[in-house]
């Protein structure tokens, strides 16, 4: 049985612990010093992240399927674009919050086409209750300075037009946006990379890793203060 004394000490140390900012907070906030970027911490995740992928890609609403997929894809859909996802091949960007929900995530598909070998496919989605955050064009950024390490002179995205929001990151970036009727196709001719692209990207990675096992041990702490509590509560 965990003493009063020491049940409390955990307690406040685990509010202290999970009280601080997350890069989510902070950006919303905008609480931070001087007029720095904030970053955002983007991780590139591989296959055993596969079933948070699909519980973020299910958790979309149908419209947001929609949006993201050209069309409203059903629960089987999905779960065969999951499984089809190469990991080898292509690149799967995202950012977590703090209980590790993959809140936002991006998908870069490099071209197999003989005809198109240096090109890419950009595609993202963002949970709801992630919006207004700048998520999805800090994804853009990402997978613009990846591609560009890894050799691709143009990326495409291929969008519905209403699609405004992702039309919008695309424009900004200098894209040229061509439209026809109810879908859109934007191309974005890349520079190529250099000494700071390369650099930068080892950093972003570098910080996101940081980030993500941060994350880890935070919730392994709060499960284990819930577990205490649990505990308190039986005996």
């Amino acid at each position: 049985m965990v003493s009063n004394n020491l049940f409390k000490s955990y307690i406040e140390a685990g509010k202290a612990f999970l009280q601080q900012p997350t890069p989510e907070q902070t950006l919303r906030t905008g609480a931070v010093s001087g007029d720095r970027p904030v970053i955002v911490p983007i991780r590139s995740i591989g296959p055993s992240h596969r079933e948070r992928i699909a519980t973020h890609l299910l958790a979309l609403s149908e419209s947001d399927r929609y949006l993201r997929f050209g069309f409203a894809a059903s629960d089987e859909q999905i779960g065969r674009y999951v499984e089809k996802l190469n990991f080898e091949r292509d690149e799967i960007f995202g950012i977590y919050n703090r209980k590790l929900q993959l809140i936002a995530m991006a998908h870069l598909a490099f071209s197999d086409d003989p005809e198109f070998q240096n090109g890419a496919e950009f595609g993202v989605s963002v949970m709801a209750k992630a919006r207004g955050r700048g998520y999805g064009a800090r994804l853009f950024d990402i997978a613009v300075m990846h591609a560009r390490n890894d050799g691709v002179d143009m990326m495409f995205i291929h969008a519905l037009s209403e699609n405004t929001a992702m039309l919008n990151i695309a424009r900004k970036a200098g894209a040229q946006v061509e439209s026809a009727g109810s879908e859109s196709e934007a191309f974005l001719k890349l520079p190529p990379a250099n000494l700071d692209s390369h650099m930068t990207e080892m950093v972003e990675e570098q910080i996101a890793q940081t980030d993500y096992h941060f994350k880890v041990q935070a919730k392994k702490f709060h499960d284990f203060v819930a577990g205490l509590q649990d505990a308190r509560r039986i005996s």
